[in-house]
């Protein structure tokens, strides 16, 4: 399997959520704005946003894929049968934990979205029920996301890429036409369209799954629960590799808590905002290597090719940082007309739009490191070592809350954001400092050469958007479509140039061209 073609099958379809994902989230700014109606949606939805981030591209897959592949690659075992027993007896115990953690969740929404919002800044009793009814209608989103999970790391371990990575776009239209079908006048009955519209997207995402690995000859229903051995193991791989896998995410979660109760009404959203556009390139990039290299470096270790393995995790390294340093300069230098072209129309106006691009320019300051723990973190689950990572990630979470209770007062909307890239960075010194330690990776004479020539490359791309962009301003506030022509026209001179800039400075070179030329030939 050729990474950067994997990668593609994934990433493509990872792109395409996370831009129906803007256009939902255009929509919601639209009809909702910034206000409380949309901070309440926003955190009764960072529940099962957690959740899917920590569990479905996470934690659960972490544990299971290795223990499948090893399952369905024994010599002397039953092969694929093999692997779907595994699987039909973690099906079995991990329904009725669902289940119950679900009835457990609505029955304490109250506390829960308390300490998801810390009870908002200065709301009445009356607006935080509705913010707990927002909650109560998200939650059964967990259940299905996390049974997702399970039929989606199977088909990743069958190199079915594509189905596991199209499943998010069903969420994203979902939301989409309840926004279209169920707008109304009133934002905070938008607000509870949208939670319900969640739960419902869970559901249709579960039918999708289950429909493609029948298709594919998996057929696995629940039993009457076996805790055996094989369960045990994954039971106790998957709590350490939630926090590992998910720094990020509980890191936006205490940035969240911390905005709500102490910012003004709209700051959560600013927030939100931000982080979504700062998804798109980790969408595509980070998930999508993540998935991609879990399953081919476990392979290549349990076949004892642990120099296969190195080779693989330095390529990984190579493209994150060919396809993330470029997203990280455009995003702070020019996330002013980018969130004007998406979000600043109907409700959402042009005070919104500087908060959101500050907060914005905070997030993508840490976009590499986010990207990098998503490359570094396999090296350490193919070798079921999940005990590294949710140590690191927990000094990682420290560090975030000592920086957002500092930094949040004097910075406001971007202190959270900034803890928040901070502390992604010292998650990522760790791990790359400890595989290295162990002698599980170095960076080959091929990466050490090509990393800074791809950062002077990025700045070159930089310094004409920043040029550019004060030209094209005006054109963020038109239609449509003159907002998508000014955006393709930033994006297209950005591209360009850094395409220009990396064969100049030799980080790309003719061999690599011809190279691609031949395996898509092939």
């Amino acid at each position: 399997m050729n990474l950067a073609r994997a990668l593609g099958s994934v990433g493509g379809l990872t792109l395409a959520s996370r831009i129906l994902g803007l256009v939902r989230d255009s929509l919601f700014a639209r009809y909702v704005g910034a206000s409380f109606a949309s901070d309440a949606f926003l955190v009764a939805f960072r529940l099962p946003n957690m959740f899917r981030a920590l569990f479905a591209e996470g934690a659960f897959s972490a544990a299971f894929i290795p223990m499948f592949n090893k399952k369905v690659g024994d010599k002397d075992g039953g092969g694929l049968p093999d692997g779907i027993a595994f699987a039909q007896d973690v099906l079995s115990v991990l329904l009725p934990i669902l289940i119950v953690m679900t009835v457990i969740l609505e029955v304490f929404a109250w506390p829960v979205t308390l300490a998801l919002s810390g009870k908002f800044h200065g709301v009445s009793h009356d607006q935080f029920a509705f913010a707990v009814l927002l909650s109560r209608f998200t939650i059964p989103y967990l259940m299905f996301i996390s049974l997702v999970s399970l039929l989606g790391s199977i088909l990743n371990s069958l190199q079915k890429f594509w189905v596991n990575a199209a499943a998010p776009i069903l969420l994203n239209v979902t939301l989409i036409v309840a926004l279209l079908a169920f707008h109304n006048h009133d934002p905070f009955l938008t607000a509870r369209n949208q939670a319900v519209a969640v739960s419902v997207s869970g559901l249709l995402q579960l039918v999708w799954l289950y429909a493609a690995c029948r298709a594919n000859g998996v057929s696995i229903r629940p039993r009457v629960p076996r805790l055996n051995a094989d369960v045990k193991r994954l039971l106790a791989l998957i709590w350490p590799a939630a926090a590992g896998a998910g720094a990020v995410q509980i890191n936006l979660v205490v940035s969240t808590a911390l905005a709500a109760s102490l910012l003004d009404h709209g700051s959560v959203t600013y927030i939100y905002m931000a982080d979504r556009v700062n998804q798109l390139p980790l969408g595509l990039i980070g998930i999508g290597l993540g998935t991609v290299l879990l399953p081919l470096i476990s392979r290549q270790l349990g076949a004892g090719e642990d120099k296969a393995a190195m080779e693989t995790q330095n390529r990984g390294m190579e493209l994150a940082l060919l396809l993330t340093l470029p997203a990280t300069v455009a995003l702070v230098l020019c996330g002013g007309p980018i969130v004007a072209a998406l979000f600043e129309h109907g409700k959402f106006d042009a005070v919104d739009t500087v908060n959101t691009a500050q907060a914005l320019a905070a997030f993508s300051i840490g976009l590499p490191s986010y990207i990098l723990v998503k490359v570094l973190t396999p090296g350490f689950y193919a070798r079921a070592d999940t005990r590294t990572p949710v140590r690191y990630a927990t000094i990682s979470m420290g560090v975030n809350l000592v920086l957002n209770l500092a930094l949040i007062v004097p910075l406001k909307h971007m202190g959270p954001p900034l803890a928040t890239a901070l502390a992604s960075t010292v998650n990522t010194i760790l791990l790359y400092r400890a595989l290295r330690t162990r002698g599980h990776f170095a960076p080959d004479a091929r990466l050490r050469r090509r990393a800074w020539r791809l950062a002077l490359a990025a700045l070159a791309m930089g310094l004409i958007l920043w040029l550019l962009q004060g030209l094209l301003t005006p054109y963020t506030h038109g239609s449509w479509t003159v907002r998508t022509g000014a955006m393709l026209v930033l994006v297209a001179a950005g591209g360009l140039v850094y395409a220009i800039a990396t064969f100049v400075l030799g980080a790309f070179t003719r061999a690599d061209l011809a190279f691609l030329r031949r395996r898509r030939a092939a």
